[in-house]
């Protein structure tokens, strides 16, 4: 379950635009309330690892990434319920 929600947030975190850092921690914590649960992790704990990658994603913004991976159960689930996130 927490690779599901890192992964998740990760997928989350670098498509999110990083023009104004209040809005895209109402949006992260929109998807922690309504997407994000049940949790092993509290609240919290989402929103300060939502903050760690909102920061992390801020020296790629604008770049384009291409990744390849191993389809995988696991990468189906985070695709499945990451995509919604990403293309918001």
């Amino acid at each position: 379950m927490k690779k599901h929600v890192l992964l998740t947030a990760a997928l989350l975190c670098t498509a999110l635009p990083l023009g104004s850092a209040s809005a895209d921690m109402a949006a992260a914590e929109k998807w922690i309330d309504n997407e994000f649960q049940p949790s092993a992790l509290s609240r919290d704990a989402q929103i300060a690892e939502m903050k760690w990658f909102i920061d992390a994603a801020a020296p790629y913004q604008g770049m384009e990434i291409n990744v390849l991976s191993e389809i995988s159960p696991t990468m189906n689930q985070g695709i499945s319920s990451g995509m919604p996130a990403i293309m918001m």
